[in-house]
């Protein structure tokens, strides 16, 4: 008889409706989610970042001045998958950020945190010269040189930092993406109609200016915000721009965005896809039967 899987990982595009159907989910399943969104991590953007109103693992974990990582994130979907499945015999993981989704889901042998010393030092090096720093690189890693330009400050030194541990910030895509799951698991990829994505965008960017998310924005960068924290998607213009330009530039690139995570969605091996654009219950129907037929 086929074992249901531990895990149910839902993803899929911004406004598809992974936060409705994962609470669907969970609920039939007698368990919590896990959040697999690289900036629900963060507390005081809950509007920006489309923070659920239900308690969910990993959301408003870390302050806005936090850099958090890949190998952070890791560490800390691992042990609550691993406390949800010890639990309740399963765990939901949801959300639109891809290589997190893939974190909490494998085991990506990230290397550790570089020395305390290190950052400042390679920073300091590429102040001082960044061609040279650049160089540098060549010598000890020709693969991330050849991927990473010279002028992109934050990568050159992360490549530096990881080449003098013995490692490599190139990524090697075929362990990323083949590499057996924690947990047995099922990937359900929402897959909603590009014409129809892009009114659910609208509509929720317009619901997002009235619920107050261009005060949110500028207080939290009156409040001071990490590198990692600033990549929220429409934070500058939402602060910078008048009402209707921010408007407008919000959907558009939520529009782009979401056809990345279109194209990430095709990426992940295994993954069902599931027709999304109908009531959430019918769509967290369709997962769980799959889920069922494993």
């Amino acid at each position: 008889m086929p074992e249901f899987p531990e895990v149910v990982a839902i993803f899929g595009p911004t406004a598809s409706g992974k936060s409705d159907v994962a609470e669907l989910v969970a609920d039939r399943l007698g368990t919590e989610i896990v959040s697999a969104d690289a900036l629900q991590v963060y507390r005081g953007l809950p509007i920006l970042t489309n923070q659920p109103a239900r308690p969910t693992r990993l959301v408003a974990v870390r302050e806005l001045s936090h850099e958090m990582s890949v190998g952070e994130y890791a560490r800390l979907a691992h042990v609550a998958i691993d406390e949800l499945v010890d639990a309740n015999g399963a765990a939901v993981v949801s959300g639109g950020t891809g290589l997190y989704l893939r974190a909490a889901l494998v085991d990506l042998g990230l290397p550790p945190p570089p020395a305390a010393d290190a950052r400042r030092r390679w920073e300091a090096a590429y102040d001082a010269d960044p061609v040279a720093a650049h160089a540098r690189l060549a010598e000890l890693d020709s693969v991330a040189a050849t991927a990473v330009h010279p002028n992109d400050r934050r990568r050159v030194v992360r490549a530096l930092e990881l080449a003098e541990m013995g490692s490599s910030l190139a990524p090697d895509e075929d362990r990323l993406w083949s590499e057996e799951m924690r947990r047995p698991s099922l990937v359900a990829g929402l897959v909603v109609p590009p014409e129809r994505l892009e009114e659910r965008i609208r509509l929720r960017a317009e619901a997002m200016v009235a619920a107050g998310v261009i005060d949110e924005v500028r207080n939290a960068l009156a409040a001071g915000i990490s590198r990692t924290a600033e990549k929220a998607l429409g934070l500058r213009e939402l602060a910078e721009l008048p009402p209707g330009e921010a408007l407008e530039q919000l959907v558009v690139r939520t529009r782009r965005y979401a056809a990345y995570q279109r194209k990430w969605m095709r990426r992940i091996p295994g993954i069902v896809m599931i027709e999304a654009d109908r009531p959430a219950n019918e769509v967290a129907d369709a997962i769980l039967e799959v889920a069922r037929a494993r």
